[in-house]
């Protein structure tokens, strides 16, 4: 439990301090060089991640990337900022289409699965109404969490955007999973012991999983 808690603590503390730096270099246009290295920091670390499973892949990736930014390093420093939106409103995006994907062409809630996850697939009419319509509202939570990334990039100052982006994004996705535990545990009492760990972790073990 320490460690698994000294982890969590690291994941925080890398994500704040990653925030921080980021805010900072949208505050001035001099801090190119820094901002270009930070804002591409966590594209090429999902890149690199994602083909570890092979030494051929992983080793074209690096090169492909060295190559890319050894040729765009002065467009990237001189633009970076775009790199931080297209990372924002890209993820908040995917995370839309997830959702909402999900709730067309007959298919299965992602949080109806969820549910059945954590609920070992016995779910009564009430949750399968409810785990459906709260799919919904994740979708426009992230739908509207696009907009308005989108809108404050491109219409206000930075700095404006950097604040919402950096500092508002992540509560913002914490209040919504706080204000639908609270919503599940009036409209579903029976469902009070269950969190968003517990779907987590039922995700985690769950041998079919898809996504």
């Amino acid at each position: 439990m320490p460690l698994r808690i000294l982890r969590w603590m690291g994941i925080a503390g890398l994500l704040i301090a990653y925030a921080v730096l980021a805010h900072y270099t949208n505050q001035s246009v001099h801090n190119g060089h820094l901002g270009a290295l930070v804002a591409i920091t966590p594209t090429a670390f999902i890149l690199l991640v994602a083909s570890k499973q092979s030494i051929w892949r992983f080793s074209l990736m690096l090169i492909v990337l060295t190559i890319a930014l050894w040729f765009g390093w002065a467009t990237l420093t001189n633009n970076f900022w775009y790199v931080y939106w297209l990372q924002d409103a890209g993820l908040q995006f995917a995370l839309f289409v997830t959702f909402g994907r999900t709730l067309i062409a007959n298919r299965q809630p992602l949080c109806t699965r969820f549910a059945e996850m954590v609920h070992s697939g016995s779910l009564s009419p009430q949750h399968y109404v409810y785990t459906r319509q709260i799919t919904f509202a994740w979708t426009l939570f992230f739908a509207l969490m696009t907009i308005i990334s989108t809108l404050l990039f491109f219409f206000a100052p930075l700095t404006t955007w950097s604040l919402f982006a950096n500092f508002l994004t992540l509560p913002l996705i914490a209040l919504m999973f706080i204000v639908e535990y609270g919503v599940r545990i009036w409209v579903l009492p029976d469902s009070r012991q269950n969190n968003i760990f517990d779907a987590i972790k039922a995700y985690k073990n769950d041998p079919e999983r898809r996504f």
